[in-house]
């Protein structure tokens, strides 16, 4: 008789999963070294240019790789700081190479572990989407994540100043966004316009998220008042600096961390 394996708890998944992160990690770390070494050895600066622009190229990649790896523990995490962090990966790794600016503005929100992983996975996806899809025709190219908290809902929007039609976006490219929408409770909703397209996540935060999110308006509100009117001003300064379609789309309302 063939014994069956039992099906793997949650607890076996994430331990597999941060094997499986821990062991690209380490490769690539090892090819950094192997391009890092074959650069001060090899002769002419051309072809040193080339290796150390491939070193910053998988470093690049490492950071983004870091930024998705699943989180441990049940502490909350800091989103904001969590998608800065990994928009910083993206623009080393991909999108200054193709000259696409990435802007992030972001309210303070947090989030469980897996939670905020889920939101990361989601960002960086819709993120890479709009670079290899987006038709900016002969305008710069721009990118913008626009995170915030209304009530114990969460929207996240992915806007770019390109255009592509709704029926040149394959839901099959998207089908895993959606999937991982579902798992946080929250749903995927696709814009089209002459100057822009937005894919906008919105989902419910947890009793535990609320809660804690609670605390932390409670607290801000307790800011001195001078502290907050100079906020206030300077993002009524950011969005009068953004006269363009993609800026009044993205306007700040309130006072936002932005990078």
């Amino acid at each position: 008789m063939t014994a069956l394996s039992p099906t793997p708890t949650a607890l076996q998944e994430g331990v597999l999963l941060r094997e499986l992160n821990r062991r690209v990690t380490n490769g690539v770390a090892f090819a950094i070294d192997l391009v890092s070494a074959a650069a001060i050895r090899v002769e002419g600066t051309e072809a040193k240019c080339a290796l150390r622009d491939v070193v910053e190229l998988l470093h690049g990649y490492a950071d983004v790789h870091r930024a998705l790896a699943m989180p441990a523990g049940e502490t909350l995490i800091q989103a904001a700081s969590y998608i800065r962090k990994l928009g910083c990966g993206m623009r080393r790794a991909v999108l200054d190479r193709m000259n696409i600016p990435l802007a992030v503005a972001t309210q303070s929100l947090a989030l469980q572990p897996e939670r905020c992983w889920h939101l990361g996975l989601i960002v960086h996806e819709l993120v890479m989407h709009a670079a290899r899809h987006a038709c900016f025709d002969a305008r710069a190219g721009q990118i913008r994540i626009k995170l915030t908290r209304n009530g114990a809902l969460v929207n996240c929007v992915i806007l770019d100043n390109g255009w592509r039609s709704a029926r040149e976006t394959s839901d099959r490219e998207l089908r895993i966004v959606r999937d991982i929408a579902r798992a946080l409770g929250g749903r995927i909703e696709q814009g089209f316009g002459a100057e822009f397209t937005s894919i906008v996540l919105s989902f419910p935060l947890t009793e535990r998220e609320r809660r804690a999110n609670w605390s932390i308006a409670t607290r801000q509100m307790r800011a001195p008042r001078r502290t907050r009117a100079a906020g206030s001003n300077a993002a009524a300064l950011r969005s009068l600096r953004s006269p363009d379609a993609l800026g009044a789309l993205l306007s700040l309302s309130h006072p936002m961390d932005a990078s």
